[in-house]
């Protein structure tokens, strides 16, 4: 047991956080809290590895960028590749140039998460609602459920959100557009 501590100890330690001082020996201050808070995120090492992932996918299209002259038909077909790959996780809106790289960010990570789709495509209200049904397992991409909400959707599997067969809320959206059909219930 530790003993309690005297009161000249508790103004000296008041300011201080020992509990969360990985997050501020790390650097993340304010808006690492904003973003966690933001887009529902469970685990605050998910946006750590989204910073490092686009901190990276930045000093590489910089890199690309600086390259001279001599290197140019490298540099273009480096450039599509990382373009083209970006574009197709759905992190940047345009494959035309490396200037759409600049400015990509942990958050572009965080909007290609599943919540956050779910509430773009509607079928969801909000995120805390979207984060519930996709832990409750009443979504899925594609064939297979998904019950992990830090799951990045890609561009090409964007379309294939849908509802579980078997979801009680799959249901009830029939219910309410009246598109419901008894021979689905006894299968």
């Amino acid at each position: 047991m530790v003993r309690k501590l005297k009161y000249h100890e508790q103004k000296l330690l008041r300011r201080l956080d020992l509990v969360g001082w990985e997050a501020a020996a790390a650097g993340g201050g304010l808006a690492e809290l904003k973003a966690l808070r933001r887009y529902r995120l469970g685990r605050r090492e998910d946006y750590v590895q989204y910073k490092a992932l686009a901190r990276a996918a930045r000093a590489l299209a910089r890199r690309l960028r600086d390259l001279g002259p001599a290197s140019a038909a490298f540099r273009a077909r480096c450039s599509a590749a990382l373009l083209e790959k970006l574009y197709g996780l759905g992190l940047v809106s345009c494959r035309r140039s490396l200037a759409a790289c600049e400015g990509l960010s942990a958050a572009a990570f965080c909007r290609r998460r599943l919540p956050c789709l779910l509430v773009k495509l509607r079928m969801a209200q909000d995120l805390r609602h979207a984060v519930t049904f996709v832990e409750q397992g009443h979504v899925r991409v594609g064939p297979e459920v998904v019950t992990d909400p830090a799951l990045l959707v890609p561009r090409a599997m964007e379309d294939f959100i849908t509802w579980v067969d078997a979801s009680r809320l799959r249901q009830k959206v029939l219910d309410y557009n009246q598109e419901r059909d008894d021979f689905d219930l006894a299968a």
